[in-house]
């Protein structure tokens, strides 16, 4: 099987990474990829919004699957083109889509298909901005309705840094505040049948303690021993499901991967946000505690074959995702900086430990930073203890100047709190 990935951040290096490792895959492409992806697929220039140029690319390539990987070329109907062009995607159309795309859809669709969320308002006017902070009170959720790489939350006591949010807006969902803590679950699905993966847990924050300012995630761990094992379950008949039933119903199905936020607040489980992709730095941990072959599964989804897929399989270890991020991230991150130590990595720390490259480029012989979080290390172990400090021994033979991680990702629940 030839297979094509879009995008070329950590997300999509830990796809390509899981796919290189399938027996069923003769052939791996990425496009545009970054300098880590290069290590196990072959990249290509494309641009990953111009929906005919990549069919035209996965057409020359003789791909037999297309895996779209960001949100922006799914919004914007790249699955669309390539599906148009006769090639089976992972990924669902640009109408679908909009459950991530917008955020005042998804509250749409969750409203009619029954799905726990929290309350809210649909606002584009000062006049509804005030009278929406003012009905829910502190702490004010605020979250822009399009697309912002995953830093479009703004979650304050401040009522003034919560309108002028809403100010940086054409249009916002400002909601109820849900307590308890967040887990992620992403759920494979052909747009009839849904195939649950197993739920993790990022850290949007900058800082340690979670506290800074929102990002699109500084770290990640999975399995979550503290879960109410029938968490799954109950996901998949109050939210997943559900969902995916409803966007059938309205005659745009759901085919590629669901990703459900989720908070386990003291009322119950309530979703804050859909995503129509892979998370990242999730797929990072996910994805290592992946067992089955990831190709068949993406390809059977695409088919609409996904009753036909035989149940995954997981290893039982757990898994722990750091994010090195640069300079300054996220506010005006630096670009540029050379990259040390990842030889060392690759050298001396084994197999079960491995960088995944977001923000980088290739220089010459240098791999330097070129975005806002630059590497998610990635390790394995018996435990969430044992994950952490293999991830952390590796975070601290890469040299960044100015760069900066969080040193408590997992560290609760390594400690079974």
């Amino acid at each position: 099987m030839k297979v094509l990935v879009i995008g070329g951040g950590a997300r999509e290096h830990a796809l390509c990474r899981s796919l290189s490792l399938d027996p069923d895959v003769s052939a791996l492409y990425c496009a545009p990829g970054n300098a880590g992806i290069a290590e196990v697929a072959e990249l290509r220039p494309v641009d990953a919004l111009d929906g005919d140029a990549v069919a035209a690319l996965a057409t020359e390539l003789g791909a037999d699957l297309v895996v779209v990987g960001p949100e922006a070329p799914l919004v914007a109907g790249v699955g669309d083109a390539v599906r148009a062009a006769g090639i089976p995607v992972f990924g669902p159309s640009a109408d679908a889509a909009q459950l991530e795309g917008s955020k005042a859809f998804a509250k749409d669709v969750m409203a009619a298909a029954g799905v726990p969320t929290a309350r809210s308002y649909v606002c584009t006017t000062p006049e509804e901005v005030d009278a929406a902070l003012d009905a829910f009170g502190a702490p004010y959720v605020v979250k822009d309705d399009g697309l912002a790489a995953g830093k479009g939350v703004v979650v304050t006591e401040d009522r003034a840094a919560a309108r002028d949010h809403t100010l940086a807006c054409d249009r916002v969902v400002i909601e109820e505040y849900l307590d308890g803590p967040e887990v992620s679950l992403f759920a494979i699905t052909d747009g009839v049948t849904v195939l649950p993966l197993q739920p993790a847990q990022d850290f949007k924050r900058a800082l340690d303690g979670d506290e800074g300012p929102n990002t699109g995630g500084m770290g990640a761990y999975s399995p979550l021993p503290w879960a109410d094992p029938k968490l799954v379950d109950e996901v998949m008949a109050s939210v997943l499901q559900p969902t995916v039933d409803e966007l059938r119903h309205r005659g745009t199905p759901f085919s590629g991967l669901l990703y459900a936020g989720l908070a386990i607040t003291s009322r119950g489980v309530r979703v804050i946000e859909f995503n129509a992709r892979f998370g990242d730095p999730e797929t990072q941990v996910v994805l290592a505690r992946l067992r089955t072959p990831l190709a068949g599964v993406l390809l059977n989804a695409a088919r609409g074959t996904l009753d036909a897929q035989p149940p995954l399989t997981w290893r039982d270890d757990a898994a722990v995702t750091v994010v090195i991020a640069s300079h300054n991230y996220p506010e005006t991150p630096r670009t540029g900086d050379p990259i040390e130590g990842l030889a060392e990595v690759a050298a001396e720390d084994g197999p079960d430990v491995y960088v995944l490259h977001a923000g980088t480029r290739r220089e010459g012989d240098a791999v330097v930073s070129a975005g806002g979080r630059v590497l998610s290390v990635t390790a394995t172990g018996s435990d969430l203890a044992q994950a952490r400090e293999k991830a952390y021994k590796a975070v601290a033979r890469i040299r960044l100047d100015g760069s900066q991680h969080r040193t408590d990702i997992a560290a609760k629940a390594a400690e079974g709190r």
